[in-house]
């Protein structure tokens, strides 16, 4: 079974930098289709989706970045240790959300993969960018 462990997360200040990991066990993630998502504090009966920041099909050796991080959001991978990066830069404090990532090894195309479920997701971390 596929475990995806975020980490990374914490208190960040605008203009500064923050650097998310997340470690996957339990499968290979060389052919995945991963994605790091966020979603945003919610007021109470308010729903906001999760936004993908970031997504790379490493078989096809395709990254995108949605147009709000575009630029300042870099997504990365290390295969020796089985994990993908999120390198955020120049932080904003529309950043602040919870960051999850997510895999999918059933569908190389994200939104594919969105609309049928991602295969596995972590827990999420929480980023917090005061200005």
């Amino acid at each position: 079974q596929v475990k995806l462990v975020e980490s990374g997360g914490g208190l960040g200040q605008a203009g500064g930098s923050l650097r998310l990991s997340c470690a996957a066990s339990g499968r290979t993630f060389s052919t995945y289709t991963m994605g790091w998502f966020r979603q945003a504090p919610v007021k109470e009966r308010e729903f906001v989706g999760r936004e993908c920041v970031a997504s790379v099909n490493w078989s096809a050796g395709t990254i995108r970045y949605a147009d709000s991080v575009k630029g300042r959001f870099t997504i990365s991978r290390d295969n020796a240790e089985n994990t993908v990066y999120l390198q955020m830069n120049n932080l904003k404090p529309k950043d602040t959300a919870v960051y999850y990532c997510a895999a999918s090894w059933t569908y190389s195309d994200l939104a594919t993969a969105i609309r049928y479920g991602m295969d596995a997701w972590g827990k999420g971390t929480l980023v917090t960018v005061s200005s």
